[in-house]
């Protein structure tokens, strides 16, 4: 869980992080907002400012807080030492470990039992467990490769991944690893990442600052700069309305960059169905 994700259609709004599948927040993050998603799975000692409400389950893990309302229609998992400073409603059973401070109250309509819920990272371990018990290998190697590789090969994941680590905000976005972020999103914050693959016709009110690429592909909207010490490839449709540094960069020619330019390894643009035009080429253009 090196890799940070956001889904197809995932919505930063002024108080919450909206999307339609699950979300899984790793250890010592930090996250700003409040959830709505299918499914919430949160680390150990995990920040989130406001409430989580979802479909199905959620499970907290040790010492993690939530400074709003927990509500789910399904199971709860809460973990030791887990403070939530709003109200927990759930509608199903609640497994809930010993000494968790919820100063709203809570509402069960299930069972209540008082344990120490299985930690996070035990649970994932026991359902990849059963599922090769069950000799589902496909369905092992598919949930492997969505939350353990590095290298995530599909833009468009169901699953929001936060790694440990990070800390997201209105103001920021701040991944120790790579990012992958989907089609047709509207983020708020700089992204500060090593290296960043966007899909298409996503909308980010923030700046891009990496240590490796950064892939933007069609008609996304960045309403900051872009600073990398990688290339730099900019898809046709795009529109970055401030400036771009990088090492090297390429742009479609239907691309758009409001500010100036500057690479030390040359610019190349790229047309429809030429060849593209070198740095030596760029000096009867006006960019």
């Amino acid at each position: 869980m090196k890799t940070f994700v956001i889904p197809d259609n995932t919505k930063m709004e002024e108080r919450n992080i909206v999307l339609d599948g699950d979300i899984i927040i790793g250890n010592h993050s930090d996250v700003r907002y409040g959830l709505i998603a299918n499914s919430a799975i949160l680390g150990e000692r995990v920040e989130v400012s406001g409430d989580i409400k979802t479909i199905s389950d959620i499970r907290i893990d040790i010492w993690s807080h939530i400074g709003g309302t927990v509500k789910t229609k399904e199971n709860a998992y809460i973990g030791e030492f887990v403070s939530i400073d709003g109200k927990l409603v759930v509608k199903g059973d609640l497994d809930i470990g010993n000494d968790v401070k919820i100063k709203g109250g809570f509402e069960a309509k299930g069972w209540i039992v008082v344990r120490n819920p299985v930690p996070v990272i035990a649970y994932l371990f026991l359902y990849l467990t059963e599922l090769l018990r069950m000799g589902k290998d496909e369905e092992v190697e598919k949930a492997l490769n969505e939350l353990f590789d590095e290298e995530v090969e599909t833009i468009g994941s169901v699953a929001m991944i936060i790694p440990n680590g990070s800390k997201i905000s209105i103001d920021s976005i701040r991944v120790p690893s790579n990012a992958v972020i989907g089609n047709d999103c509207r983020l708020v914050g700089n992204i500060r990442a090593t290296s960043l693959d966007m899909a298409n016709g996503t909308t980010l009110y923030g700046s891009i600052r990496t240590m490796n690429t950064v892939n933007l592909g069609e008609n996304n909207i960045i309403h900051g700069n872009i600073v990398s010490r990688g290339e730099v490839y900019i898809d046709k449709g795009t529109h970055v309305l401030g400036e771009i540094n990088a090492s090297s960069i390429r742009i479609h020619e239907t691309a758009r960059v409001d500010g100036v330019m500057r690479a030390s390894g040359g610019i190349v643009f790229e047309r429809e169905g030429e060849d593209a035009l070198t740095d030596n080429e760029l000096m009867t253009l006006d960019i």
